[in-house]
């Protein structure tokens, strides 16, 4: 009997590993990459093109992790924004 993979086996969070940030099991590739790809509007399988080291069932993991935790994930890309970096370096000064 052969076992199906589940979403949890699917995506790990381990906080030795790219800060902790949700990555597709097995890869260094966070969720967050594939959600930045899926807002530029590609689809499940334009983003396989993009990341052929993914198979498709671990992009769709990915898309259903983020639509599932989308204010952990939104939180996580806006605290690394371009402007509250700038924001962060100027209150350091």
């Amino acid at each position: 009997m052969t076992i199906a993979p589940t979403l949890d086996s699917l995506i790990e969070k381990n906080p030795n590993l790219r800060g902790g940030r949700p990555i597709i099991a097995g890869t260094g590739t966070t969720v967050r990459a594939i959600v930045g790809l899926y807002k530029l509007g590609l689809v499940a399988e334009e983003i396989a093109t993009q990341l052929p080291h993914l198979e498709l069932a671990q992009i769709y993991a990915a898309l259903t992790y983020y639509h599932l935790n989308a204010d952990e994930v939104e939180a996580d890309i806006e605290a690394d924004s371009e402007e509250n970096l700038q924001s962060t370096a100027n209150t350091s000064d």
